[in-house]
């Protein structure tokens, strides 16, 4: 059972990733961030497109360790950077106050669940 939670998040984080890398500008676009010079491509590509493929594999490779030497410290480290991201949304929400649920509350969501989810199977 284990193993299909990791890979669930797994299967988010290459989504994203192969999302990010192909189509940077779209990815981005439902938080109002135009995407106009190579650079900013670039940086998206980067951050939400390479990394996301990277902790997918990694995710994938935890979910795949028979003898669990991997799995505890992979599945840790991602299930705290999503909460830290969940976090981060509820520093935003305070200060920004955004008026929309989408895009910033369903993140919100879709981050603290995963997180949840990679702890419960850890």
């Amino acid at each position: 059972m284990s193993s299909l939670c990791i890979s669930a998040v797994a299967l988010f984080f290459l989504g994203m990733g192969l999302y990010g890398l192909v189509a940077p500008g779209a990815l981005v676009r439902p938080f109002g961030i135009e995407l106009s010079v190579p650079e900013a491509r670039s940086e998206v590509r980067a951050v939400y497109g390479g990394f996301g493929v990277a902790v997918g594999a990694l995710l994938s490779w935890a979910a795949l360790d028979a003898t669990g030497n991997l799995r505890a410290g992979v599945v840790l480290t991602v299930a705290v950077s999503l909460a830290g991201m969940a976090f981060g949304r509820l520093v935003a929400r305070a200060v920004e106050r955004p008026a929309a649920f989408y895009p910033g509350w369903f993140y919100f969501w879709v981050e603290t669940l995963g997180a949840a989810l990679l702890i419960s199977c850890a």
